[in-house]
């Protein structure tokens, strides 16, 4: 629910001036937060303050996450993996009671119902709609602020966050560099950022998701996605019988191009047939709709952590590439 004493955490976009909220009586009228300075109005729509249009490069998202909103939720999948991967990515302790985080890109909200658990105050955007997923799942949280904003806009004060955490959102955006430096002025010194992004290698070059995505990628989400629920059940038999079944199958698999999880990932080895071809799907649709897919060398992240001024860098490769943490 948003409250009105959180909008003095929060900043114009545009002119970087003190916003306040405009409450109506009628509860069935959208708010409204207005700028002190320039006077641009932005929706409150159902309780999320709205920073950008609703229309953007990350429709897909959007689109994927209000589609598939709960298969990735650890209390939905009794799986853990949002949860391992947050507190691989991170090291944080379990309970970061008193402190303020900043969640950049939440999706659907599978790592936001992990930070929320942490019993730190979470501030969560994404520029897409998918906030509303994120809502549905996490929105009674009385420790969750969520809004919808443009990472290159943020519209933040400085100096806000002991910690932020960005998984799995660099990458897509148009200038991950960029996007990376726009969070660091709104955390605190002493405080933590992490991160992880695809990694660029010479096997990048064969994964097949960057053969087809010059086509995929200009398609409409929902088109591509008809596409892919119509292949995967198709396809993922002959990609299990081939992996399973087959000496060095795991090679060949690999030209079926969809996202195949059983013997990969330990934790999904108990799922039926079913949750694991929707998991295919789900994961299939991921490859293929962003508009931007930029994965970066280890060595060009660290020297975004060196130029942003932080200290105490640590940098390796992880299960979604490379993982990255600092110090302001």
């Amino acid at each position: 629910m948003f409250e009105e004493k959180t909008i003095n955490s929060f900043l114009c976009p545009k002119c970087k001036s003190d916003l306040k909220a405009l409450f109506n009586n009628n509860i069935n009228e959208n708010f409204k937060i207005i700028c002190n300075q320039c006077s641009t109005k932005f929706n409150i729509k159902d309780n999320i303050p709205r920073f950008v249009n609703e229309e953007n490069y990350a429709d897909n998202f959007g689109y994927q996450w209000n589609l598939y909103n709960q298969t990735q939720l650890d209390s939905k999948s009794n799986l853990n993996l949002s949860s391992n991967r947050f507190f691989y990515v991170t090291k944080w302790e379990k309970d970061l009671s008193g402190q303020k985080i900043l969640e950049a890109g939440c999706g659907m909200g599978r790592f936001t119902e992990v930070a929320i658990q942490t019993n730190a105050t979470v501030f969560s955007f994404d520029y897409s709609n998918a906030v509303d997923a994120n809502y549905k799942n996490n929105g009674d949280s009385q420790n969750l602020h969520l809004f919808q904003a443009n990472i290159f806009a943020l519209p933040l004060k400085n100096n806000l966050f002991d910690k932020i955490f960005c998984l799995g959102v660099l990458q897509h955006t148009p200038d991950p560099k960029k996007a990376f430096f726009s969070l660091i002025p709104t955390l605190k010194k002493g405080g933590e950022i992490c991160i992880d992004i695809y990694d660029f290698s010479f096997r990048t070059i064969f994964n097949l998701k960057y053969w087809f995505r010059p086509l995929t990628r200009l398609l409409n989400p929902n088109k591509l996605y008809k596409i892919i629920k119509l292949l995967v059940p198709i396809l993922f038999p002959i990609k299990m019988f081939i992996t399973e079944k087959i000496p060095f199958g795991k090679y060949l698999a690999f030209f079926i191009p969809i996202a195949y999880h059983k013997g990969f990932i330990p934790e999904m080895n108990n799922l039926s047939y079913d949750e694991l071809v929707e998991w295919s799907i789900l994961d299939t649709f991921d490859k293929y709709s962003p508009k931007y897919d930029k994965p970066k060398t280890i060595k060009t992240v660290r020297k975004w952590f060196e130029k942003a001024g932080l200290t105490n860098i640590k940098i390796a490769y992880g299960p979604n590439g490379i993982i990255a943490k600092g110090e302001k």
